[in-house]
């Protein structure tokens, strides 16, 4: 690994090329705020691509690609007078030291819990902070890891099950009113259930310690692979998807389980 010494001359260097594509590269050139934004959302996705895989190479380079943006907004922003990546990494700094009083005040935290609680009543207090305990969860954020952030905000403040397994309970209760509701024939009522049932196995995910977007991720990417194998299977004793029976299938995905 790196001295500090060397991360920091790294660092240099890599601002220098920023500095050096900004004044003659006609695209970087030309770069607003506007036209990086897709960009940068299309690069946080790949990293969490690269992360899922646990590709060495493929992290780092696209972690590079995300410092590149964070580089290049800091940059953009400098030019205008507003702030720099100097900014950025202070404000970052302060931020850090001000919700950790466990490690650079007197407060205690022997648990990651306890970190995570005070985290919640800390943010609560900071200036230009959020004023409520929900208010940090951005609006865009996808929802299924919206719910998840929601519900472990609010189990920090104690809004939570007294015992995780009592959250069984509200998915079978879920499933019940799902059920009900697909009896009624009312969408509106159905879709609203389903919710319901999907934000409880969120919460029942969380409880047991299990990412739920992580976990969906590699259920997503076992299925692709099976069915990856159902298709090329069917090409090579020349059958189309389409005309096999289920039955057909379901032995070529019992065959995929078996190989992984």
């Amino acid at each position: 690994m790196h001295t500090t010494d060397e991360k920091l001359d790294a660092f240099r260097r890599f601002l220098d090329v920023l500095d050096t594509l900004r004044e003659k590269c006609p695209w970087d050139a030309k770069q607003t705020n506007e036209s990086l934004r897709p960009n940068t959302v299309e690069e946080v996705y790949e990293l969490a691509d690269a992360l899922m895989s646990d590709n060495v190479d493929d992290i780092k380079k696209e972690l590079g690609d995300v410092l590149l943006h964070v580089a290049f907004y800091s940059k953009i922003a400098s030019e205008k007078g507003r702030f720099d990546i100097a900014d950025v990494c202070q404000s970052l700094t302060e931020k850090l030291i001000f919700r950790h009083p466990h490690i650079y005040g007197d407060k205690k935290a022997d648990t990651a819990d306890q970190v995570a609680q005070n985290w919640e009543q800390i943010k609560l207090k900071e200036k230009g902070g959020n004023k409520t305990v929900l208010a940090g969860v951005p609006a865009a954020l996808p929802a299924l890891i919206k719910a998840d952030r929601i519900q472990e905000k609010a189990a920090n403040v104690g809004f939570d099950w007294e015992a995780k397994e009592q959250v069984w309970e509200k998915v079978k209760e879920e499933i019940n009113e799902v059920g009900q509701e697909l009896a009624s024939g009312n969408k509106e009522n159905i879709e609203g259930e389903f919710g319901d049932l999907l934000f409880a196995v969120v919460n029942a995910a969380r409880l047991y310690g299990v990412n739920p977007e992580n976990a969906l991720e590699r259920t997503n990417r076992k299925f692709i692979s099976r069915f990856n194998h159902i298709e090329a299977k069917s090409r090579r004793l020349g059958k189309n998807l389409k005309d096999m029976t289920l039955h057909e299938m379901d032995e070529l995905w019992n065959e995929a389980k078996s190989l992984e």
